[in-house]
C-alpha cells in the first residue's frame, strides 16, 4: 500500500461507510453499501434513480438510520470553505489522487487500509505507511441533521429545503442567526454574511429578496451559499447542476474546485456522465442497492453505464423515425394546431409569448427548444389550459378548444407532463394507485362510486409496463426515486388514452437507463399513432429523439428544423435570434433550448446569453 500524507489534499480519510443497509416496507433499499472519502476529493455517487443513493445520503445526514453497517468520521477539526488551499512541493502527491494509483473496479482502498478508532472501545488498525499517522476514524451515529452539522457534514439535496415568505439571508442562517449580546438576531450581521457567501456563489441578488421571488436556478445557488455557511468539511450534492444553465454550472464547478483545494471533501450525485471526468476524482457505482464498483473519474461513459445499469446499452437515443426506410408509416393528420397563441406579459409592449404558430401531427416528435426564458413551458401550459392567453386558438383535431379550460383538453386527448413533477404532476401522499388513475376518475366511477377492483388492475398493468420499482400499488409516491416518480406521471396519462402528451423536461434529474426506457415508451406512443410535444433543456436530447425541432426565442418561434437540418449549431442560431430576426430555416417558426449537457460546440458567447435570458427566471 502507498502512505498517504495527512498534508496534502486527497490525502487523508474523512469519512467511511462500511456494508450499511437499510429495509423500508417491501423494499431493501441499501443491501451492504461501501464508502470512502478524503479530504480534497470529489467523490461521484453514480447509480439509476433507486438504487440507493438518496437513501445513503440520507444516512449521512441524520435523516435516516442504516438498519447495519458502520459510518465513521475523521476526529480531527477539518478545514474552512474559503481558506487557503495546501500548498504542494516536489514531490508530494497530486490531490486528486492522494499519492495512491487508479483505484480499479470492486476495490476499495480507504476501506481496507488506513486506521480508524472505534468510539469507547480505543480500538486501532494498522496506520499508513512510510511513518505517515493516518488521522483516527471513530464510528458515529448520525441520528439529526444537528448530527451531522456537528460532524462537518453539510447537504445540498435535489428538493430544496427553503422558507419562501422568508428573505434569502434568513434562509440561509435559518436556526443558526447570529446574535448580539442581548441574544437578540443581529440582522446587520447576518445581512452582511449573507451578502459575503452570496459574492463567493456569484449569485447576483439582494440578501433581503425573498426566497419565493426567485427562479428555480437561483434557489439551487441559495442553496449552496447555505451549505457554504456551515463551514463542513464534507459537503454532500444531489444533482446541483440538474436546474442550472452551462455558465451557472461552470460557476458552480468553480466553487467545487476551490473547496476541494482547500481540503475539503465533496460528494457529487450527477446523471450527467461529462460531469464526472470534469470535476470527479473517483466514482463509486451502486446498482441495486449494492456497492458494485469502485472506478476512477476518468472511465469511459459506456463502461460507467454498463456498471450502472448492468448492461450495453448500444442507442442513447433510440428515435424510430416515421420518415426512415424500415418505419411503414408517415407523419399523419395534424392532431394539435395551434395558431397566433400570445399572452400579453406585465410589462406593455413585452408579451410572455406571441404569434405561436405550429403543428403536431399523428405518429411524430416535436421538439420546442430554446434558451431559459424564451418562454417554451408558457406555451405548453397555455395550449393544456393552465394558464391563460389573450389571442389564439388550440385545436385538436380540428375541433378548437375552450380557452383555459383542463378538463376540456383532458376530454379531447390532451396530456402534461409537468417540469416540475413533485409540485405539479403527483399526490405525493397518495398512493401509486391513486396517482396512476387519477386522470381517468370519471371512468373508474360509477353511480358516484368508485370502482377500485378496475383501478388496482389499470394501475397494476400499466405499473408493470412501465418497470415502476415499488413494494406494491398502495406504496406512497413520495417514497419512489425521481425516475419511477416520472413513470408514474406519464403512467397517469397512458391511462387516460392520451392522443398527444406534452412533456416538460421529461428526464430531469432521471439516469441512463431510465431515459432510455422514456426514449422506447416515446417511440411506442408515436407507433400507435399518438404524438409528442417535448420540451427539452437537454440539447442532445431534442436532437437525438425529435422529428421536428422548434426553437424559441424571447416569447417568440425564430424557425423550424427538420431532424436533418437539426445541429446544436443550428439550433443555437435560431435560439439567440433576436425578435424579428430572419429565420436562417426555409419553414417557418421554432425555437430551442440549451443547457449544461449541451457539448462543447456550443461557445462561451451561448453561455453568456443563456445567462443574460435566466435574469428573467421564466422557463
Amino acid at each position: 500500500m502507498t502512505g498517504v500524507n495527512d498534508d496534502v489534499p486527497g490525502g487523508r480519510e474523512l469519512l467511511r461507510v462500511e456494508g450499511v443497509t437499510k429495509s423500508f416496507p417491501g423494499v431493501r433499499a441499501l443491501d451492504g453499501v461501501d464508502l470512502s472519502l478524503r479530504t480534497g476529493e470529489v467523490h461521484v455517487l453514480l447509480g439509476e434513480n433507486g438504487a440507493g443513493k438518496s437513501t445513503l445520503i440520507k444516512m449521512l445526514s441524520g435523516a435516516h438510520r442504516p438498519d447495519g453497517g458502520r459510518i465513521l468520521v475523521d476526529g480531527r477539526p477539518g478545514p474552512k470553505p474559503g481558506g487557503q488551499p495546501t500548498p504542494r512541493t516536489s514531490g508530494q502527491p497530486d490531490p486528486k489522487t492522494g499519492g495512491q494509483p487508479d483505484p480499479k473496479p470492486n476495490t476499495r482502498p480507504g476501506i481496507q487500509d488506513g486506521a480508524y478508532e472505534r468510539e469507547g472501545r480505543g480500538e486501532r488498525a494498522g496506520g499508513a505507511e512510510g511513518g505517515g499517522e493516518s488521522a483516527a476514524l471513530r464510528e458515529v451515529q448520525i441520528r439529526s441533521a444537528q448530527d451531522a452539522e456537528r460532524l462537518g457534514i453539510a447537504t445540498i439535496y435535489q428538493e430544496f429545503n427553503l422558507v419562501p415568505g422568508l428573505t434569502v439571508a434568513e434562509n440561509i442562517f435559518l436556526g443558526r442567526q447570529p446574535r448580539t449580546a442581548l441574544g437578540l438576531v443581529d440582522k446587520k450581521t447576518m445581512y452582511a454574511r449573507a451578502a459575503e457567501l452570496l459574492a463567493r456563489v456569484r449569485l447576483d441578488v439582494s440578501p433581503r429578496t425573498p426566497v419565493g421571488e426567485l427562479g428555480i436556478a437561483r434557489l439551487q445557488m441559495v442553496e449552496i451559499a447555505k451549505a457554504l455557511s456551515l463551514e463542513a468539511r464534507v459537503l454532500i450534492m444531489d444533482e446541483p447542476t440538474a436546474v442550472l444553465t452551462s455558465e451557472e454550472v461552470e460557476t458552480l464547478f468553480t466553487i467545487v474546485r476551490e473547496l476541494r483545494d482547500a481540503g475539503v471533501g465533496i460528494i457529487f450525485i450527477t446523471h450527467h456522465l461529462e460531469e464526472i471526468g470534469a470535476l470527479g476524482d473517483r466514482v463509486t457505482v451502486l446498482r441495486d442497492g449494492r456497492s458494485v464498483a469502485e472506478v476512477p473519474a476518468s472511465t469511459d461513459e459506456d463502461e460507467l453505464i454498463r456498471l450502472m445499469v448492468g448492461r450495453d446499452i448500444t442507442e442513447q437515443y433510440p428515435r424510430r423515425r416515421p420518415d426512415e426506410p424500415d418505419e411503414p408509416e408517415e407523419p399523419g393528420a395534424p392532431l394539435l394546431r395551434v395558431r397566433g397563441l400570445t399572452r400579453n406579459g406585465a410589462v406593455a409592449g413585452v408579451p410572455v409569448f406571441a404569434d405561436i404558430d405550429f403543428e403536431v401531427r399523428a405518429g411524430e416528435v416535436v421538439g420546442l427548444a430554446g434558451l431559459v426564458g424564451a418562454g417554451r413551458t408558457e406555451v405548453a401550459r397555455a395550449v393544456f389550459g393552465v394558464d391563460r392567453y389573450d389571442a389564439g386558438t388550440v385545436e385538436i383535431d380540428g375541433a378548437q378548444l375552450v380557452r383555459g379550460d383542463v378538463r376540456a383538453a383532458m376530454r379531447a386527448g390532451l396530456g402534461l407532463v409537468p417540469e416540475d413533477r413533485k409540485g405539479q404532476g403527483l399526490v405525493l401522499d397518495a398512493s401509486l394507485q391513486d396517482n396512476l388513475t387519477l386522470a381517468r376518475l370519471d371512468r373508474d366511477t360509477r353511480g358516484g362510486l368508485v370502482d377500485r377492483s378496475a383501478q388496482r388492475r389499470s394501475a397494476a398493468a400499466v405499473a408493470e409496463q412501465l418497470k415502476v420499482r415499488m413494494s406494491g400499488l398502495a406504496q406512497p409516491a413520495r417514497t419512489l426515486s425521481g425516475g419511477n416518480q416520472q413513470k408514474l406521471v406519464i403512467g397517469k396519462w397512458l391511462l387516460a388514452d392520451t392522443r398527444l402528451l406534452i412533456l416538460d423536461e421529461p428526464t430531469r434529474g432521471i439516469d441512463v437507463g431510465a431515459k432510455v426506457e422514456i426514449y422506447q415508451l416515446i417511440n411506442e406512443l408515436t407507433a400507435s399513432g399518438r404524438a409528442v410535444l417535448m420540451i427539452s433543456s437537454d440539447l442532445p436530447e431534442v436532437l437525438g429523439m425529435s422529428d421536428r425541432v422548434l426553437v424559441m426565442s424571447q416569447g417568440r418561434l425564430a424557425g423550424e428544423l427538420s431532424a436533418d437540418e437539426a445541429t446544436q449549431d443550428a439550433v443555437m442560431e435560431l435560439a439567440l435570434q433576436p425578435p424579428g430576426g430572419n429565420p436562417t430555416s426555409s419553414d417557418s417558426n421554432t425555437s430551442s433550448d440549451t443547457h449544461t449537457s449541451t457539448d462543447t460546440n456550443t461557445n462561451t458567447s451561448n453561455d453568456a446569453n443563456e445567462s443574460a435570458m435566466e435574469g428573467s427566471d421564466v422557463r
